[in-house]
């Protein structure tokens, strides 16, 4: 066996392509995309340890963007998938814990280099075609961030288990950092790729095994994230994904002895059915299961009297329309002084006159379609309820079609109510909601946005007062886990803005640092005393 003290390669963060016309990128990313939309529908299996499952229950998947286009079918399964994930994990999990961290390490930057090179452009095309992204809100999320997530992850692994305890004469201390007992479980969302595939790749790489229940408007690109762990070496059982109803998969996984933690990331009242779910179950478990989750938000701006206009509405635009609000740090509320606002407002609906719609075929367009017939209801009601809102005015979209695919124009809304229905509520879609306050009510405003929602995910201060940006650092301490200033409150990148929550936005273990890391191993202290002691006696004793 060699040995040696193994260093893994620095991360740096993975260069987002621009896909401007007549890049190679572009060329290869529009041809794959054609490939995919045009090849034979697709029979996406569940991969449960070395099977490919297929069952007779067939679900289409569908492009949000032409809901009458069907680009395959997932096997839909039942409870006794569940049990043979859980088996084929708990089957894999000997060997895979005691597997060198360096092999491990080793499997998910291998996973990393396939997607920065041959599997960029498909795992792209999947997740433009399947989620509806435009090519640049793909690149950032399925190529870019997970790349990042693979890389930095293994690194902070490495910084984890150099951690060590001091040593006394004669005695040396060791921690071990151990996989959890068990098998753990990863509930991923339909908005980000990199998400779906960090979640149960983090926990494997600290040397768990796991179960996976993608979103299955996920599925399509879920099933290239398979393709390249198994290419890149992860073991059958490792990560075993299944594709069935939650309610069944969570009446199997949370009553199981054997389930050790949880690793999810969607909305803030699934995420409490769980908890209560595992509660209820204490007694039943070998060990207490590690919790992580990632939730809601109601994500805001604040633009202060000083504040640079022109930045403060491209904020708003990018914040809260890139890849149509379907963002949990999207910006979804905005408070801004009244001294600025008529320039805000007029910079806002000029620019926002120009964003394209359309598919995600066309490069060109900016704003793309809402995920699913659910998504589309529930946003159009909102919008609805706004027109018929005494308190609002829509100066900007209003509109939605889904004859073809689920299309809602981004709207502003502008209300006098700073509690409206649609500043407080998470609507996870193309609408934001101002409310303009009077610019000597900076400090007033701090508290009513502190004060406003049960979420504290992100939030952006816009001031070029520095007393001002001080200010609403310090108020709106506890209001957001990721902090703006001067930016939007979207795009926290690996590595450099850890990213997380708090209040109903999550545990806030941040995604992209060894916090979130630390949570999926078990430490064990050894003390191994040198030349043991062979006399009772103390020297009191004498």
């Amino acid at each position: 066996m060699a040995n040696g003290t193994f260093q893994v390669p620095f991360p740096v963060n993975e260069p987002v392509l621009s896909y401007a016309p007549g890049s190679p990128e572009r060329k290869e990313l529009q041809a794959m995309y054609e490939k995919m939309y045009n090849q034979a529908p697709i029979d996406v299996p569940m991969y449960i340890g070395s099977e490919l499952v297929r069952t007779s229950d067939k679900r289409p998947m569908t492009p949000p963007h032409e809901h009458g286009k069907v680009l395959g079918h997932y096997n839909f399964g039942d409870a006794s998938h569940v049990e043979s994930a859980i088996s084929a994990a708990l089957k894999a999990r000997t060997a895979w814990a005691k597997f060198s961290f360096v092999d491990r390490a080793t499997i998910f930057l291998k996973a990393a280099d396939l997607i920065a090179g041959k599997y960029r452009a498909k795992l792209n095309a999947a997740t433009m075609l399947s989620q509806g992204k435009n090519c640049f809100q793909a690149e950032i999320d399925a190529s870019c961030e997970l790349i990042d997530f693979l890389r930095f992850n293994a690194y902070f692994a490495q910084e984890i288990q150099q951690v060590q305890p001091e040593s006394s004469e004669g005695v040396w201390n060791r921690t071990e950092y151990r996989a959890l007992e068990g098998f753990t479980f990863a509930l991923t969302p339909f908005n980000f790729t990199a998400i779906a595939a960090n979640l149960p790749a983090a926990m494997a790489m600290m040397g768990n095994v796991v179960v996976w229940k993608p979103a299955s408007t996920q599925v399509y690109s879920a099933q290239v994230l398979m393709e390249i762990f198994r290419e890149a070496g992860v073991p059958d059982g490792v990560i075993n994904l299944i594709t069935l109803s939650g309610s069944v998969v969570g009446d199997i996984v949370f009553k199981h002895p054997d389930f050790s933690g949880l690793h999810f990331t969607g909305s803030t009242g699934v995420f409490r059915q769980l908890w209560k779910a595992i509660g209820a179950n204490l007694e039943n478990y070998k060990t207490y299961p590690r919790i992580v989750g990632e939730t809601g938000g109601k994500d805001f701006v604040v633009a202060h009297s000083s504040a640079n206009t022109a930045a403060v509405a491209t904020g708003l635009l990018r914040g809260a329309f890139e890849y149509q609000g379907q963002k949990c740090s999207a910006a979804s509320r905005a408070y801004i002084s009244d001294n600025i606002w008529e320039d805000v407002k007029s910079k806002l609906v000029e620019d926002m006159a120009t964003l394209k719609m359309g598919s995600p075929a066309d490069f060109s367009n900016f704003i793309n379609a809402v995920i699913d017939r659910k998504s589309f209801d529930n946003i159009a009601g909102y919008i609805d309820w706004a027109k018929g809102d005494d308190d609002c005015e829509i100066i900007a979209g209003g509109n939605y079609d889904d004859s073809t695919g689920y299309f809602i124009e981004p709207t502003v809304i502008v209300t006098s109510n700073p509690m409206s229905k649609t500043m407080v509520e998470e609507i996870f879609g193309p609408v934001l909601t101002i409310y303009v306050f009077k610019a000597d009510e900076f400090e007033a405003t701090l508290e009513l946005v502190d004060s406003t929602s049960e979420y504290a995910l992100t939030g952006a201060v816009f001031a070029q007062d520095r007393y001002a940006l001080s200010l609403a650092k310090d108020k709106l301490e506890n209001a957001a886990g990721n902090f703006y200033l001067n930016d939007k409150p979207t795009g926290a990148v690996v590595g450099q803005q850890p990213f997380g929550g708090a209040r109903g936005s999550g545990t806030n273990d941040k995604a992209g640092s060894a916090l979130n890391l630390l949570r999926w191993v078990s430490p064990r202290t050894i003390k191994e005393t040198l030349v043991p002691v062979e006399d009772y006696r103390y020297p009191f004793h004498s």
